[in-house]
């Protein structure tokens, strides 16, 4: 099984609520080192913890970061970027791009380039944060980069199980930070987030449902799409 004990971990996004989280309980359970990455990297109080600037939408900052963490052994892509309003036609060109280039094309191209590094490694691991709305598309463009980067995770995960790397997908709804300040609804804490994560990983498992939200539209997906989006009944009589 996968273990973060003495393990080199690589955060991205680490500055946030959930990425802070990541780093943390990484160093709590063992890890040997954490590189905690981010396009503004910040200090950290602890010698375990190496700070990068990494801008994961630009192909020569992650391979200066592939160059300076070559001994990693558990990739997080956490990082991602979030939109002001439902629906894709009210998006900008602007806002459609950098979600799928922070959403999808990042933490794919990441990947890739630290696969060689992870399959050289016996227990590497990767973890993907998808989210709630990567099956159910009402957040536009966002929901619709999160599902990409459910489907490559799937992919990546049959890629690269022969390798010996173990492929970790995450879905959860809102999480208490302040991506999600917006929502009056319910919040899940970070760092109860990051031990579920991070339990399911020690444990092999390959998907992680990390709150009843996301457990419910997951098993709705086998129900007629009606079912899973009832505005379409009004828009039908």
């Amino acid at each position: 099984m996968p273990t973060l004990d003495g393990s080199v971990v690589l955060v991205t996004g680490a500055n946030g609520g959930i990425g802070t989280q990541f780093v943390n309980e990484a160093l709590a359970r063992g890890a040997s080192k954490v590189y905690a990455t981010a396009r503004r990297p910040r200090n950290w109080d602890d010698e375990r913890i190496v700070p990068l600037r990494l801008d994961i939408t630009d192909r020569a900052s992650v391979h200066e970061v592939v160059e300076a963490a070559g001994d990693v052994t558990v990739l997080v892509n956490n990082a991602g970027a979030s939109v002001s309003s439902p629906g894709i036609l009210t998006h900008t060109d602007e806002e459609i791009r950098t979600n799928v280039e922070t959403n999808f094309l990042g933490p794919l191209f990441l990947t890739r380039a630290f696969a060689p590094i992870l399959s050289a490694k016996r227990g590497s691991v990767v973890i993907d944060i998808h989210s709630l709305l990567s099956w159910y598309a009402v957040a536009g463009i966002y929901s619709a980069t999160k599902a990409a980067l459910w489907s490559a995770t799937n992919s990546l995960r049959l890629e690269l199980a022969p390798e010996g790397v173990h492929v970790v997908g995450v879905h959860v709804g809102y999480v208490d930070t302040p991506m999600a300040a917006h929502s009056t609804g319910p919040k899940t804490d970070p760092a109860d987030l990051v031990r579920a994560v991070f339990d399911a990983t020690e444990a092999g498992q390959y998907e992680v449902l990390a709150d009843e939200g996301s457990a419910q539209v997951k098993a709705g997906l086998s129900a007629p799409v009606e079912a899973l989006y009832p505005q379409l009944n009004a828009t039908n009589t």
